[in-house]
C-alpha cells in the first residue's frame, strides 16, 4: 500500500510529530532512581535511555532539569541520559520545576505546545509540572513506563490525578512509533528499528 499522497501537516497534526513536541526530563538523579519502588529500576533506566535516544533521533527540543545539585544536597543527572542528550541541566531548588523561572523560560523557548514529560518521582516532580502545564493549555504526555514513584500506590494515584487534569499518558514504544509513523521515512527508519527492537541494546 502506498504512503499518503498528501502528508499531514507535521506542525498542526493532532498526533505527536518531531515538529510539534518537546521533551522535558526532570530529576533523574541517583537518589531518586534508587528510591523508586513502583518499577524495576533497571527497566526504568533502560526506558528513560530509550526516550533520550528517541529525542536525539528525531531532533526534539529537550529541557533537562535537576534539583539541588548546586546546593550540594544532590548529585547530577545520571550519565546514561546526559551522554545521549547534551546540555547543562537547569538546576533548581523548587520541588515543582514549573515554578522555576529558568525552567519555565526554557519550556516557553521551545515554542511547542505538546510536552512529553519524564520525571522522578511520579507523584511529585512529574505530577506537579504536568498539572501546571495542563492548566496553561499545553497538551501534556507523561511517558509512564519511563517514570516511577516511591510506591506502586503513589505512582498509580499520581497517574490518575494527571489524567483527571487532562494529561495523555503514553509509553516510549507508542512515542517512537507515533513520531516515525511511516517506514518510508528512510532518514530515521534504520535507527528507529534499532531502538524499537533493541538491536544495539540500551
Amino acid at each position: 500500500m502506498p504512503s499518503p499522497l498528501t502528508p499531514r501537516d507535521p506542525v498542526n497534526d493532532h498526533l505527536l510529530t518531531p515538529q510539534n513536541c518537546a521533551l522535558l526530563i526532570i530529576d533523574y538523579q541517583p537518589i531518586q532512581v534508587t528510591s523508586v519502588a513502583s518499577r524495576d529500576r533497571r527497566e526504568l533506566v533502560s526506558n528513560i535511555v530509550a526516550v533520550a535516544r528517541v529525542a536525539k533521533l528525531y531532533d526534539l527540543p529537550v529541557v533537562l532539569s535537576t534539583v539541588n545539585v548546586k546546593t550540594g544536597i544532590n548529585q547530577p543527572m545520571i550519565t546514561q541520559i546526559t551522554d545521549i542528550v547534551p546540555g547543562e541541566p537547569i538546576d533548581r531548588t523548587t520541588v515543582n520545576a514549573w515554578e522555576d523561572e529558568d525552567f519555565y523560560a526554557a519550556v516557553k523557548a521551545t515554542r511547542r505546545k505538546k510536552l512529553l514529560v519524564c520525571a522522578l518521582w511520579t507523584e511529585v516532580c512529574l505530577c506537579f509540572p504536568v498539572l501546571d502545564a495542563s492548566k496553561e493549555n499545553y497538551e501534556v504526555y507523561p511517558i509512564i513506563d519511563a517514570v516511577g514513584g516511591t510506591s506502586p500506590e503513589a505512582h498509580q494515584l499520581a497517574v490518575h490525578r494527571m489524567i483527571q487534569a487532562g494529561a495523555k499518558p503514553v509509553s516510549w514504544v507508542q512515542l517512537i512509533c507515533e513520531l516515525q509513523r511511516d517506514w518510508q521515512r528512510k532518514g530515521t527508519a534504520g535507527d528507529f528499528a534499532k531502538i524499537l527492537f533493541a538491536v544495539e541494546g540500551h
